[in-house]
């Protein structure tokens, strides 16, 4: 019979999952509790909340939450990040603050519903912030068409000078 405690913690642990579109799986092997506070703390400052989780009452949240990808990553000391803000900059956040910590393995993440492992996630943060790829892409877009523009323009500037040129011929010419 679970307990109340229980209870809470499978309601909250899926409160939380289902509120986060990020949440990255890692194992916390050789870590002192003083170096996981330190973590939860760093994190915490950037959004990320860090949980140190049973894995029994992690895959009932995960599937009551919807979210069953999660169940396949929970195998040994588990503790899981759930971010709230963008995926890339959760990601970013969550790599950089376990540089320290060369002890801890990601298993993957869940971005939404889509499952990926350790290489996507440190892949996904490497990438530029999304405003960032989103004014390359509209650079990109508008370059092409100011080259267009600037090339029309030139042969424009390039038919008046000519027509210039053909007037003064004409009336030095004719004087």
């Amino acid at each position: 019979m679970p307990t109340e405690a229980k209870r809470a913690t499978v309601t909250q642990l899926g409160e939380q999952l289902a509120a986060s579109p990020t949440a990255i799986v890692s194992d916390y092997r050789g870590l002192t509790v003083a170096e996981i506070s330190t973590l939860r703390g760093a994190l915490h400052e950037q959004g990320i909340a860090y949980h140190v989780v049973k894995n029994r009452l992690m895959k009932i949240a995960a599937e009551q939450a919807g979210r069953g990808e999660l169940v396949e990553l929970l195998e040994g000391p588990t503790a899981i990040a759930f971010g709230s803000g963008d995926e890339t900059t959760t990601a970013r956040a969550f790599v950089e603050a376990i540089r320290r910590y060369r002890q801890i393995g990601i298993r993957g993440a869940l971005l939404g519903d889509r499952r990926i492992d350790e290489g996507d996630l440190r892949r996904l943060a490497t990438l530029p912030p999304r405003e960032v790829l989103l004014a390359q892409l509209a650079g990109a877009i508008a370059s092409p068409l100011s080259t267009t523009a600037g090339l029309l323009a030139a042969s424009l500037r390039n038919l008046g000078a000519g027509l210039r040129q053909l007037e003064a011929r004409r009336a030095g010419g004719a004087s």
